[in-house]
């Protein structure tokens, strides 16, 4: 028995997810289109990209493939990224993350320990040869996480304080002020 499970793996992508969501909503509509530097993602193509990047483990893992090789990634790459081409308004992006959050999470949450013990044989090349599934189902929570650090460095660079930098500005105000006077 492990300690850590779908139903663990869906917890935390969900934290990962929300707190995603909540720069997505901080970020003021007329500034998804900044861009850090010529020829990368804006803010609003960066959320578009993590609200569908989970979609490549549900296509590996939904559909049990045990061998990459067997894997055609230029055409599955280039479907991504005509799906994360297409304009959204900061609405419609919102309600990407949260509909294709929810439907990764649930996922995970269904996943038994043994699928999640299954060996997954990597990319020609690759090292390691081998993954369990668990391993690699870890890995759209990391590259979220990836990216919402990104998305962070791009609020300080539109002058928007990030949610977890104000909540814990606050928690420290209220610890300072439940000290006892100093005398």
């Amino acid at each position: 028995m492990t300690y850590y499970g779908g139903k663990e793996l869906a917890a935390a992508y969900r934290t990962v997810r929300k707190n995603t969501i909540r720069i997505a909503e901080d970020i003021p509509e007329n500034k998804y289109d900044f861009t850090a530097a010529p020829a990368t993602r804006s803010i609003g193509r960066t959320l578009v990209h993590i609200a569908l990047s989970s979609g490549f483990a549900h296509h590996i893992h939904g559909n049990k493939i045990s061998d990459l090789k067997t894997v055609n990634f230029p055409e599955l790459m280039q479907k991504f990224a005509a799906e994360e081409a297409k304009p959204r308004s900061k609405a419609e992006i919102i309600a990407l993350l949260n509909a294709d959050g929810e439907k990764f999470a649930s996922f995970l949450e269904s996943l038994p320990e043994s699928f999640l013990a299954e060996q997954v044989t990597m990319a020609p090349g690759a090292e390691p040869a081998k993954k369990s599934r668990f391993e690699m189902l870890l890995s759209p929570k990391e590259h979220e996480m990836h990216h919402r650090a990104q998305l962070m460095t791009f609020e300080r660079m539109i002058g928007v304080v990030p949610h977890l930098t104000r909540e814990s500005q606050a928690r420290m105000a209220q610890a300072r002020q439940a000290q006892p006077a100093q005398r």
